[in-house]
């Protein structure tokens, strides 16, 4: 009887292990069917579907993560909490970010005379990039061309359609558009078609700028021709993809045609230098009278100076780490700070505690923003000699040469000011960037002080 029972508990066991690694097996054979076919074609999505949602029937688990771009969350120097507003028929939004400008009332000094003296806010999600673009009070300061839909709209068809086809004469002709005549034209902010081909979904890069100016700066370096669409790797379109819009720039002439400014190379003096070389000015400082020039969002330049871009990492692995969902393995398209991703985001390389890489990401971006204030006081206390030596009409060689280090130096920390990473993109060059523009002020104003000692100040 014993052993009769001992053979039935064997024979049970046995069956439950089949079973068991039959579901096991067939689980398996699933997970690779899934992870062959990674998605389901249910619409046929063409060069001129532009609407998001349509793609996102075929790529739910992308668009997911796109939908949630319109998260306001806030890192130390990064991000945005939601500031509720009454909203208005000239504004119809019901949440805005905070504003740098109360936050940093020196910002109002150092842009005198500029439009981002009036309103300049804190850096919301994809989802609010166009309409934060549009309803800004900037609007109202200065009449804004089309051009500057080129970063903050899904522009792709909209250009292919006012060219006929042809992406670049679309291009032309949108920047020649008032903002207000080219804003009837477009509906989306950046979109899937931005940046993958409908029919491959590779990557690819859309934005006529970029291309120019990766032709540009490959020229300097003796590459000749560059197209990037076929010449990069798939690795450098992780990058590319990002820094067809997260650049400087400027609008030359008046078609307005938006240039990025990599003919000598993608360092700051040699941005600035160009600028110098073409006599550009992005205006005249209100207070001192001096060709100044506003940097923008130079993401892409500060990135190519650091340790990441040197070993490889492109922008998409910390801000659209990878994440595996059941056998796929897909790209986050929840675009944000990785310091709100470290698992996923930094854990993949840095085998160090999430509060271990949280206190240094920190304590570099707390070093910068420290240097950064340091800058400001020095070009605030020019600015002020400035307007004084321009008070009593100094129009001496030294007072130009004071208005010109204001110029530069004001660029140098607009540069890093601007630039979103709050310096983790690149410290060392962060700091020296700004070390340089605290130098460029205090040169300033010792040019200014044989003017002082003559006018008796």
């Amino acid at each position: 009887m014993a052993f009769g029972r001992r053979v039935i508990v064997i024979m049970v066991v046995v069956a439950v292990l089949a079973v068991g690694i039959s579901a096991l097996l067939v689980n398996i054979f699933e997970r690779k069917q899934e992870a062959r076919n990674p998605f389901y074609r249910v619409v046929e999505l063409t060069d001129e579907t532009e609407d998001p949602a349509i793609w996102g029937k075929n790529f739910p688990l992308q668009y997911d993560g796109y939908r949630r771009t319109v998260d306001q969350v806030r890192t130390r120097y990064g991000g945005s909490e939601a500031v509720p507003r009454t909203p208005t028929q000239a504004d119809p939004r019901s949440v805005v970010a905070e504003s740098r400008l109360e936050e940093d009332p020196r910002l109002k000094t150092m842009w005198a005379g500029y439009a981002f003296a009036v309103d300049f806010r804190e850096d919301r999600g994809h989802a609010y990039m166009l309409d934060d673009q549009t309803f800004t009070e900037r609007q109202h300061v200065t009449k804004q061309p089309g051009t500057c839909l080129h970063c903050h709209a899904s522009v792709y068809v909209p250009y292919k359609k006012a060219g006929g086809g042809d992406l670049i004469q679309g291009f032309e002709r949108f920047n020649a558009m008032s903002y207000a005549e080219a804003r009837k034209h477009v509906t989306h902010p950046v979109a899937c078609i931005d940046c993958h081909d409908p029919s491959t979904m590779q990557l690819r890069v859309t934005r006529p700028a970029f291309m120019e100016g990766m032709r540009a700066w490959k020229a300097s370096q003796g590459v000749k021709d560059y197209d990037v669409n076929a010449m990069a790797t798939r690795q450098e379109m992780r990058s590319y993809v990002c820094g067809q819009c997260h650049v400087e720039y400027y609008f030359k002439g008046p078609q307005k045609r938006l240039v990025y400014p990599w003919f000598n190379g993608l360092h700051v003096e040699q941005i600035v230098a160009y600028y110098d070389s073409v006599g550009h000015k992005d205006w005249t400082h209100a207070e001192t009278g001096a060709p100044v020039l506003k940097a923008q969002h130079p993401e892409f330049e500060m990135w190519n100076q650091g340790i990441h871009a040197r070993s490889g990492v492109a922008c998409a692995d910390c801000h659209m780490p990878y994440e595996r969902v059941g056998a796929l393995k897909v790209s986050d398209h929840h675009v944000r700070s990785p310091l709100l991703n470290i698992n996923r985001a930094c854990q993949t390389c840095h085998r160090w505690p999430e509060d271990e890489l949280m206190a240094r990401a920190t304590a570099i971006q707390d070093r910068v923003h420290g240097m950064r204030d340091q800058a400001m006081d020095a070009l605030i206390d020019l600015v002020a000699d400035l307007k004084a030596a321009r008070a009593v009409g100094d129009t001496a060689a030294a007072f130009r040469q004071a208005q010109q280090l204001q110029r530069h130096a004001q660029f140098y920390l607009d540069f890093i000011e601007a630039e979103n990473s709050s310096g983790f993109h690149a410290p060392q060059e962060a700091l020296r960037v700004l070390g340089q523009s605290i130098d460029l002020s205090r040169r300033g104003q010792l040019a200014l002080r044989p003017l002082a000692a003559h006018a008796g100040r």
